[in-house]
């Protein structure tokens, strides 16, 4: 299954989740195809709701190249019929999950030795993070800083990407740094213009590849 070079990731108190699958379905007609994939990431909802909203997104999904993947819960993944899962840093272990999906598996990272860990084709990608200050990823230290970002990519197996308090304004610091791709939350859920951001995001970190 082909890779995106764009994870949108949820957040229900940003934007609502009734507005959640308008949004991306009104965000894919404005991106290049296979640009695009949107992570749920809602550890608040229960089991049934989580499944619901899930199921939602990939039935409105469905003639759209949009990859959907579920935070975390492989169960809702499967039943839901989402195209991958993609779990934290201290979620279930990959190989025991790739045992039993043949979807795309993402994993969270916060240092190299445990992007080091990861090899295809176990997993598919990784997200490595914070690079910079975000509210939403202070519980997992300091930011990383794009000098580690780099360290990084250069022992990485898989395909990196940058996450945390990334924007229209320093995205321009990431090129060079070998990442893949780009995932954000506030930047483009709180846009006013959320496609331009995402293209803007990623032309000028230098990944260009799908923009045209």
């Amino acid at each position: 299954m082909s890779l995106f070079r764009f994870l949108l990731i949820s957040d229900a108190e940003l934007l609502p989740l009734q507005r959640l699958v308008p949004f991306v379905k009104s965000l894919s007609r404005q991106l290049p195809a296979g640009l695009l994939a949107v992570q749920i990431r809602e550890k608040a909802l229960n089991s049934k709701t989580l499944l619901s909203v899930a199921r939602d997104m990939v039935l409105e999904l469905r003639d759209s190249s949009v990859k959907v993947l579920v935070n975390d819960r492989l169960d809702i993944a499967i039943a839901a019929g989402a195209h991958g899962v993609h779990l934290p840093a201290s979620g279930l272990p990959p190989d025991i999950v790739r045992c039993h999906f043949k979807g795309l598996i993402g994993v969270s990272t916060h240092s190299t030795e445990e992007l080091q860990l990861l090899k295809p084709p176990v997993v598919d990608f990784a997200t490595f993070g914070p690079v910079f200050e975000t509210p939403k990823k202070r519980s997992f230290g300091p930011p990383q800083g794009l000098q580690k970002l780099k360290t990084a990519t250069s022992v990485a197996r898989v395909p990196v990407f940058a996450i945390g308090g990334i924007s229209e304004e320093n995205a321009h610091t990431l090129r060079g740094t070998g990442i893949y791709g780009v995932a954000c939350i506030r930047a483009v859920l709180c846009s006013k213009d959320p496609a331009r951001t995402v293209i803007k995001i990623l032309g000028d970190s230098g990944l260009q590849e799908g923009l045209s």
